[in-house]
């Protein structure tokens, strides 16, 4: 039987992102997983299948391939029986895919290292922790990029015990994994029983012991301390995004590797510009006399002062196009562009030669028989007749 299009086995078209291509992934998957379906051999084939589907398309590479020659692109990319367990390169995916315990725990378990030869991809259960902080940036700051240094406490390696975590230095391999960190176990999967490899319950995955544990860090190997951190922010970021600093974050216990920083970008509210993606906002008034006769007004950007012309007859709430003034995109040359709103400003207080020169132009009107309250009414009358 001919193979179906990727894209119609998730359900999607060919313009789909990564976020979509997961969330249809873990829709077929939950629904076609072999637990829940008693053995129906028919949802063991769809799963199969969606699994193929998403190890293609969330592949950039192969997308690409998939793309441009179809199925004929990806002969010879899962070895001459095609796709088979030991090709799906997602198994760290899948507590993202399916969240943390539950199916999540279940997948991570099975292809972790039962496919695909030994964990590929997993976090090491000593590995530091993740760390998270909020950076608030200005939109000038935003605009030019910046580079800022920030004081952060982390977990570092312990100045007495050097990282062992043990007081006289001596640390004794595990007998029951004998210091490799994981064990072997059966266990029933999609496929039947089979041999997976878990981590060590005795050493939780460290491969040794230690007896007599430093009494600074308690046999962690590892205390906390400030730490200076320099952080690159590339022009054009926004709010909610994260810059990852990869080995920046707390050590992992008895010399474990180090997590990562994520660092959220907050964007501080700005009294002149409102911002709507790379593109910005500003409101600016304009006198009648300036409106009815036209003029050049100096406005605002991020970087100065530029000039612009207001036609004549401009109207309250018109809305002028500055091209390429606004933000730029992020790692791009590309900026997006100002648009300034302008609003007719009605005088409050008027003193006697200003009140004379109305009185003037209202007589003007009068003779023009400039009455827009009439032309109203009969637009509205020819409106019901």
């Amino acid at each position: 039987m001919a193979k179906r299009d990727y894209y119609e086995v998730l359900g999607l078209d060919k313009n789909a992102n990564g976020t979509e291509i997961k969330k249809a992934y873990r829709k077929l998957a939950m629904k076609y997983h072999p637990d829940k379906n008693n053995n129906d051999k028919a949802a063991e084939e769809k799963f199969k299948e969606a699994s193929e589907a998403y190890e293609v398309l969330s592949d950039d590479n192969k997308k690409q391939k998939y793309d441009q020659f179809g199925h004929a692109g990806m002969e010879g990319a899962f070895g001459g029986g095609g796709f088979g367990w030991d090709n799906f390169s997602h198994a760290s995916d899948f507590s993202d895919i399916f969240g943390s315990g539950g199916l999540g725990s279940i997948f991570e378990g099975l292809f972790g290292s039962g496919f695909g030869g030994g964990g590929r991809g997993r976090r090491r259960s000593n590995q530091g922790e993740d760390l998270q902080i909020s950076l608030s940036l200005t939109l000038e700051e935003i605009a030019k990029g910046i580079s800022k240094k920030i004081k952060i406490n982390v977990q570092d390696t312990c100045e007495v015990c050097h990282g062992s975590g043990s007081q006289d230095g001596s640390v004794q391999t595990c007998s029951q994994c004998h210091g490799t960190g994981q064990v072997r176990q059966l266990t029933r999967s999609l496929f039947g029983q089979m041999q997976t490899i878990v981590e060590c319950p005795s050493c939780h995955g460290e491969g040794k012991i230690i007896k007599n544990r430093c009494p600074k860090c308690r046999g962690e190997g590892r205390t906390k301390r400030a730490k200076t951190i320099s952080i690159t922010i590339p022009a054009g970021v926004s709010e909610g995004q994260y810059i990852r600093l990869r080995g920046q974050g707390n050590i992992g216990k008895r010399g474990g590797e180090h997590g990562d920083i994520l660092v959220h970008i907050r964007e501080k509210e700005h009294n002149i510009f409102e911002r709507q993606d790379a593109d910005l906002i500003c409101e600016f008034p304009i006198s009648f006399s300036q409106a009815a006769m036209g003029t050049e007004i100096k406005v605002p950007t991020l970087t100065g002062h530029i000039k612009m012309k207001i036609p004549a007859g401009t109207q309250s709430n018109k809305v002028f196009r500055l091209r390429s003034q606004g933000l730029p995109h992020v790692n791009s040359s590309y900026h997006g562009d100002l648009f300034i709103k302008v609003h007719v400003i009605t005088p409050t207080r008027l003193n006697s030669e200003e009140k004379e020169l109305f009185e003037k132009l209202a007589k003007f009107d009068s003779e023009k028989k400039l009455n827009p309250e009439k032309s109203f009414f009969s637009k509205l009358k020819k409106f019901f007749v």
